[in-house]
């Protein structure tokens, strides 16, 4: 989309060129409709401050919203964490892209959601742990996304389908087992798709027909020919062509399936 042509303030005046106050700053750039602080359009002001990163800090504190984020991405650091309580969250949210560490830690717990899924991406590796319980689901799933794979089983009972199915996708093969027992069958797909071969046995009565159909596609010999009776035909035929009963079946083998009988 082209910019608006026209030059309105935040307060809803016209822009006018002669009575800006910035006009005496030595070595100021600037361009009517492209590049204006007073200007109300956002990607005009952040052109501004980036043809003047030298002069942001002096802005942090300007009453409209966009012209403090704007500012806040081009100031030097060390005038960032006076805004770490703005009350914008478009403010914080900038904010929290720039921070260093030690203040970043501060913001776990910010009112705004997507100034939280911002720190959680930032945030060290040691301190995701303090994100873990994050009232937002997403906040959790940027946190599960990035958490040591050691410290993976505190999630793995997450309230949120997408966040368990992401720990389904990174834990360890010994936890991962204990997510075969879950709920969702998204879950259960996820991780049936990393178990070891020897465990796919224990899933031949599972409610999910995919499920089962991954368990005649890879599962013991004994197991395929059980589901050669499942109620559902895709998981029969799967059977059976392992079992050599059908067409050849030529899905290709996973790690692992070298050591399986023959087919």
């Amino acid at each position: 989309m082209s910019d608006p042509d026209e030059a309105i303030d935040w307060q809803g005046c016209a822009v006018s060129c002669e009575a800006c106050p910035e006009r005496g700053i030595p070595g100021l750039k600037c361009e009517p409709l492209h590049a204006c602080m007073h200007d109300r359009y956002a990607k005009r002001v952040d052109r501004f401050f980036r043809w003047n990163p030298q002069i942001a800090k002096d802005y942090l504190q300007h009453g409209y919203f966009e012209v403090r984020a704007c500012a806040a991405r081009y100031a030097d650091i060390f005038h960032l964490p006076a805004l770490m309580n703005d009350p914008d969250e478009t403010v914080r949210w900038a904010v929290a892209q720039r921070l260093p560490q030690r203040y970043l830690l501060r913001m776990i717990h910010d009112p705004h959601r997507e100034v939280r899924i911002r720190v959680a991406a930032r945030l060290d590796e040691r301190n995701l742990p303090a994100m873990m319980h994050d009232a937002d689901y997403y906040v959790r799933l940027e946190v599960v996304r990035r958490l040591p794979k050691g410290l993976l089983p505190l999630m793995m009972h997450d309230s949120d389908v997408e966040v368990r199915r992401v720990v389904a996708k990174r834990i360890g093969v010994d936890a991962l087992v204990k997510m075969l027992q879950d709920d969702d069958p998204g879950v259960r797909l996820d991780a049936i798709e990393r178990v070891p071969v020897s465990i796919l046995s224990t899933l031949i009565d599972d409610a999910d027909w995919r499920i089962r159909y991954e368990v005649a596609a890879r599962g013991s010999r004994e197991a395929v020919i059980r589901l050669l009776a499942d109620e559902d035909y895709e998981v029969r035929r799967c059977a059976a062509e392992r079992l050599g009963k059908g067409e050849p079946f030529s899905r290709q083998r996973l790690p692992g399936e070298d050591e399986l009988w023959p087919v």
